[in-house]
């Protein structure tokens, strides 16, 4: 992923969990709601520090900070600080459940999720969800997806031996000319594409490995991997594809581009608003920003607030951080 990703929530110095514990309680009690006061804690602290402030509450009232906090609040807001206050692979693992459930399934959703993340951050979601759900991620996934779709979104949540995506290894760079070799094979270079070859290489191997496979496989072909793809693949898959390829060229392009998918036309996606803010806070929502704005030439924030309303909005702008 090109570039350092910047998150904009990096939590507070001088953290006190209790104070927190104390300040929600107070917003919470009595007549009425005091929403500004949990919007302005919650929003600015890490992952790390909501989960010591819910550690807090239960030790010091004996109640489960979540379930206040959703008697007390609603709609699209109840959303985001549900969101924020789970840990970051417990709410991804509920929004892949949800996603899967009940009467067909949101592929982009997949997508979104498990085309982007490393492999550490798939690891962690995949062992939440066997613990929260009783039966593993992939074998859920085999009963919603088919064909090459599925056996993509296998790869990546299966680990092997070697481990896919591994991010820590280094780069290889005669071992990035080879599978770029592979890739032309198995796309341009013969009539029909040989899928299999593709889903290996993009499931298994690091972004940074990727980003020189690319380089490679643009000396061979002498076009790049995206365009190969958009003229060898369709469906979900090509989107599968092509959400590797771009966020190993620039993830916060490809989360801008999905944000701004989300408030454009009737109406506003705001299940995805909720889930790519709230999950790309700490990692590189500034970067998405940046991006966003690059790109549209109009601030995300401007966007936000032309789209939502309320404490739903102030929840979202906050999580942007300084204009």
């Amino acid at each position: 992923m090109t570039g350092p990703r910047e998150p904009t929530v990096v939590g507070v110095a001088n953290f006190n969990a209790a104070e927190d514990a104390a300040a929600l309680r107070a917003a919470m009690k009595g007549f009425g709601t005091d929403e500004q006061a949990i919007i302005d804690i919650l929003t600015t602290r890490s992952n790390a520090q909501r989960q010591e402030i819910s550690k807090a509450f239960t030790r010091e009232y004996g109640r489960d900070l979540i379930e206040d906090l959703k008697s007390e609040l609603g709609g699209h807001f109840e959303d985001v600080i549900v969101a924020l206050m789970l840990p970051p692979e417990e709410y991804l693992c509920k929004e892949l459940n949800k996603c899967m459930e009940g009467l067909g399934t949101d592929e982009s959703v997949l997508i979104e999720i498990l085309c982007t993340r490393t492999k550490k951050e798939i690891a962690d979601i995949v062992q939440a969800y066997e613990r929260l759900y009783d039966r593993p991620l992939a074998e859920h996934m085999c009963s919603e997806t088919s064909g090459d779709f599925r056996r993509l979104l296998t790869l990546i949540v299966t680990r092997s031996p070697q481990g896919a995506r591994d991010e820590e290894a280094g780069v290889d760079p005669a071992r990035a000319a080879e599978c770029a070799q592979q890739l032309y094979d198995a796309g341009e270079a013969k009539w029909g594409t040989d899928e299999e070859v593709f889903n290996k290489i993009l499931a298994h191997e690091s972004f940074a490995q990727l980003r020189l496979i690319f380089e490679e496989y643009k000396n061979i072909a002498g076009r790049t991997i995206e365009q190969a793809i958009k003229s060898e693949v369709d469906g979900e898959l090509k989107d599968a594809y092509s959400a590797i390829v771009e966020c190993v060229e620039n993830a916060g392009a490809w989360f801008a581009a999905r944000l701004r998918d989300a408030v454009l036309g009737v109406g506003t996606d705001d299940a995805r608003l909720v889930r790519v803010l709230t999950s790309r806070a700490e990692i590189d929502l500034a970067t998405i920003k940046r991006e966003y704005e690059r790109l549209y030439d109009k601030t995300l924030r401007s966007e936000l607030e032309g789209e939502t309303s309320g404490d739903y909005k102030r929840a979202l702008v906050a999580l942007l951080g300084p204009a």
